[in-house]
């Protein structure tokens, strides 16, 4: 049965005004970005004074661009990696302790990780991972780990253990039929896991703020540091022109990702 074409129109306007909330905000970031502010560099006329405001401030933006994508290369990297495996592990192989280890590797969501950034500070200290780009970047992987190993093993039960089977019986160890027949197909979930990895790395403020000092301020934390200027004045457009240099990268992965991360999720809906 055909839907009537008014209901048709009704459910596209309904679609647009909903996409419409979502996205105004972003479009009133990007304006504000470029238009005159009190107490800010661009306060006659638009044009890029904002940024430039944003480039040089302390450090300069590219220090703390660079510090964001390492602490983010190091999360997705490891949270890839070492979730693959983890889900691998859960789905495959049976031993002791086996259920056991799941629930506290999904345990791990039920604490506020902000209780436990003092003790890691502390601790960094006693090993040499105080002030450490790479040391933030192991925390965020820590946080990552419920819910992307979580991912990968519903993504791997979702495999017929024939495939994996029949690539041992060619004479495959485990760890080869992990990466020459498993990975491609679970591909979309470990694009999946990356992309949410990417997405808590390069966005998160709580974490550094705790973990390194202003030489290794990624740039949320640089942001929040150069909201406070002068008397108490805030320079509403050159955070609204970090809000973008940070929302574009974020914006660009998930759009170029973005059929992927929904097969992610799908994988294990229907199993078999």
């Amino acid at each position: 049965m055909t839907t009537p074409l008014w209901k048709r129109c009704i459910s596209r306007i309904l679609q647009a005004l909903l996409a419409l909330v979502f996205i105004a905000p972003l479009i009133w970031v990007v304006v504000c970005s470029f238009s005159p502010q009190t107490g800010s560099a661009q306060t006659d006329g638009w044009g890029p004074g904002n940024y430039l405001t944003l480039l040089h401030y302390q450090d300069g933006l590219p220090t703390y661009l660079a510090n964001s994508v390492v602490i983010t290369l190091v999360t997705v990297v490891l949270s890839v990696i070492v979730c693959t495996m983890a889900g691998y592990s859960f789905s495959r192989f049976e031993y002791p302790g086996h259920d056991l280890g799941f629930m506290v590797t999904l345990s791990i969501l039920m604490v506020p990780y902000a209780s436990l950034l003092i003790p890691l500070m502390v601790w960094y200290k006693d090993i040499g991972l105080n002030d450490s780009l790479v040391g933030v970047g192991l925390v965020l992987t820590l946080f990552q780990l419920p819910m992307s190993t979580f991912i990968m093993r519903i993504a791997f039960d979702a495999i017929p253990k024939d495939m994996e089977e029949a690539a041992m019986v060619d004479g495959c160890n485990s760890l080869q039929a992990l990466v020459k027949i498993l990975m491609p197909v679970v591909k979309p979930s470990m694009v999946t896991v990356g992309l949410l990895a990417f997405l808590e790395a390069w966005n998160n403020f709580m974490i550094p703020l705790y973990l390194v000092g202003s030489s290794h301020a990624p740039l949320p934390l640089a942001l929040v540091n150069m909201r406070q200027q002068t008397m108490g004045v805030i320079d509403y457009g050159a955070t609204e022109a970090g809000v973008v240099v940070l929302l574009l990268p974020a914006a660009i992965l998930f759009l170029a990702l973005q059929k992927y991360y929904v097969k992610g999720f799908m994988a294990g809906a229907v199993k078999g």
